[in-house]
């Protein structure tokens, strides 16, 4: 069994919730998959850091990657969390040998990974780091196969795990999207027929639910995880940070 968690995005409590969750199903850090995006947002990069340094993959997300290199591209709000992320992470000189090892760990972060046929980005097969695949972009006026859905597929083999837009849900070849709620939270994949799988946010999610949401995963078939956490402490923490903006507390209450 897999667990595959993505968005984590700085949130300690809810990470440790998902952590508790996935070692209590038996599952070790070695089956643990990362789709990226440790970092951003929230108030605990170096602890979340720390703790990705143990599972088998962590893959670069769009906000890791801008904070070791440049945010481009990203809204005020994100753009000040991501500088002031950096400001904790970034070491100097005279920093120590475990500062330089995260900083170095978030600098060799891959873009893509290969779980047997089964290929595992943070956005899309296309652009790993920035493309997003959205819900709204499965939908065709004329009832079709959109052209970049399309296209997508044509790129992996068989399944397609991502995270990025925080919106948990299976794509299927015909272009239907399926929340997590709407298959009753598993799903068993078909022989000889492809899907996009987006695993949802474990810090951040944005589907109007605010628990924390990761899958697991044994070759065929996939459930979905949602748990409750105390995002409170994790509103109070962002709160007690001038450089991060009050709205990213507010919407954790929310998921949204």
């Amino acid at each position: 069994m897999w667990a595959l968690i993505s968005d984590i995005h700085g949130n300690l409590e809810a990470l440790n919730t998902v952590l508790q969750d996935i070692a209590g199903k038996g599952i070790p850090n070695e089956r643990i998959l990362c789709l990226g995006d440790v970092v951003g947002y929230g108030p605990d990069p170096v602890a979340c850091v720390d703790a990705a340094v143990n599972w088998k993959l962590t893959l670069r997300g769009n906000h890791d990657e801008a904070v070791v290199n440049e945010a481009l591209g990203f809204n005020p709000l994100a753009r000040e969390a991501i500088d002031w992320t950096r400001s904790q992470l970034k070491p100097g000189w005279l920093s120590g040998r475990q500062k330089k090892a995260r900083w170095e760990f978030l600098k060799s972060l891959p873009l893509t990974y290969n779980l047997d046929k089964a290929l595992l980005v943070h956005g899309s097969p296309r652009d790993p780091t920035m493309e997003y695949i959205l819900r709204s972009e499965c939908e065709d006026l004329l009832g079709e196969v959109p052209a970049k859905i399309k296209d997508i597929f044509s790129r992996f083999e068989t399944l397609c795990f991502v995270g990025h837009t925080h919106d948990p849900g299976i794509i299927t070849e015909e272009s239907k999207f399926h929340t997590p709620k709407e298959i009753d939270y598993h799903y068993e994949f078909k022989e000889g027929r492809k899907y996009i799988v987006n695993v949802g946010s474990v810090g951040q999610p944005r589907d109007g639910d605010n628990r924390a949401c990761f899958v697991t995963f044994d070759g065929k078939k996939l459930w979905y995880h949602r748990l409750e956490y105390d995002f409170g402490t994790t509103q109070n923490k962002v709160r007690g940070i001038p450089s991060l903006d009050p709205r990213i507390a507010e919407r954790l209450a929310i998921g949204k």
